[in-house]
């Protein structure tokens, strides 16, 4: 394969990874467009970095940021291209981030549903979220989690205070602490210390056929408690698995209190969880969006809904999870690469280098944030 007729060494590494890792056939192709969609020319008289960079959404500001430290190839969660193109131009937005990032030779791979699906993937890391599983880091699980504490003066939002009415509490908050930006949406290499809740899980909707190499593969996650779990307990542990974002909405059965519920089994879904979650007959709702009524409906069958907004069900695994797998296989990759090509002299200088960095964008975000309002005080 002559160097002019194909992308940067480094980026098929990479590609060579996230298939080996997250094969297309995991993926839903009856409406998803998975693998790599866009492949720049090799152009071996500009240098660029060994360097992948990941997001949930390839934006302008992810592709400036991309171009800035002259990345080889993008992996971005999120498809850019889900429908057939009929021109490239400048007037729309993502097709001029497409055209810069392939005039800088910066390749775009997006592996979206087969992320969702993959044992150990994107449902798998909420279910662990959920139930306190170890991910990836070494650290043992060890201390309970317990609901937030709170000042004397703090009112409780889970607990009904005495003489007021049911209906007084009709739209609780689970307040936890405020962080300045959603990029900090995502776990640090030093969790959250958390005891392992006894559980079974299962995909929602197992795949079919299986592939050998990844048993167990499915859409969705389904997890059932060995004994129910207090809400406020695992709204905490949510919390804090999540690295303790400003908050993210919450939907009870009217006249219920927090406090007083119970869950016993979770569906869960990454992204926009409505049509996959709908029928399900389990107590919790855990996912990243829901339509209003789809909520509306839930709770009218007695459940609880958590919606931590589309995108913030999905970054954390990139920094959790993807970057330490891909770290993990691209090696592997990138040296069988640099042994069947170190013969050709176009990609002498490109081969040389062994070193190589997966990093995670921080400029991609969800695009919504959560406004927190200062309480007014009285003269």
């Amino acid at each position: 394969m002559s160097a002019d007729t194909s992308s940067a060494p480094f980026s098929r590494a990479v590609v060579r990874a996230m298939q080996k890792l997250y094969p297309k056939a995991l993926a839903d192709n009856s409406w998803d467009n998975t693998g790599l969609l866009l492949e720049a020319p090799f152009d071996s008289s500009r240098r660029q970095t060994n360097t992948v960079l990941l997001a949930i959404d390839l934006t302008q500001a992810v592709a400036d940021e991309a171009i800035a430290v002259k990345s080889s190839i993008v992996v971005a969660y999120h498809p850019i291209i889900f429908r057939g193109l009929k021109s490239l131009t400048l007037e729309n937005s993502q097709q001029k981030t497409l055209l810069r990032l392939a005039s800088h030779g910066i390749s775009v791979y997006s592996p979206h549903t087969a992320v969702d699906a993959a044992p150990g993937g994107l449902g798998d890391w909420l279910a662990d979220i959920v139930t306190g599983t170890k991910t990836s880091y070494d650290a043992s699980p060890s201390a309970a989690v317990t609901p937030a504490l709170q000042s004397e003066g703090d009112q409780d939002p889970f607990v009904q205070p005495k003489g007021e009415a049911t209906l007084s509490v009709q739209r609780p908050t689970f307040q936890l602490q405020h962080h300045p930006s959603q990029t900090t949406l995502r776990l640090s290499k030093d969790p959250p210390k958390t005891t392992l809740i006894p559980h079974t899980r299962r995909p929602i909707v197992p795949q079919s056929p299986e592939i050998k190499t990844h048993p167990g593969a499915g859409m969705g996650r389904v997890v059932e408690f060995k004994e129910a779990q207090a809400l406020p307990a695992l709204l905490d542990r949510i919390g804090k698995g999540l690295n303790n974002p400003k908050g993210f909405p919450i939907a009870i059965p009217q006249n219920a209190q927090i406090g007083d519920i119970e869950i016993r089994s979770v569906g869960i879904c990454a992204g926009s969880g409505g049509s996959l979650l709908g029928n399900l007959d389990v107590d919790l709702l855990f996912t990243g969006e829901m339509s209003h009524h789809e909520a509306l409906a839930a709770i009218e069958k007695g459940q609880v809904v958590i919606s931590l907004f589309h995108s913030n069900s999905e970054r954390g695994f990139l920094a959790e999870v993807l970057r330490e797998q891909l770290e993990d296989t691209i090696e592997g990759e990138w040296q069988t690469i640099r042994d069947e090509e170190k013969g050709d002299e176009t990609l002498k200088d490109a081969l040389a280098d062994d070193e190589f960095e997966v990093a995670v964008s921080e400029m991609d975000r969800d695009p919504y944030g959560i406004m927190v309002f200062k309480p007014q005080v009285e003269e």
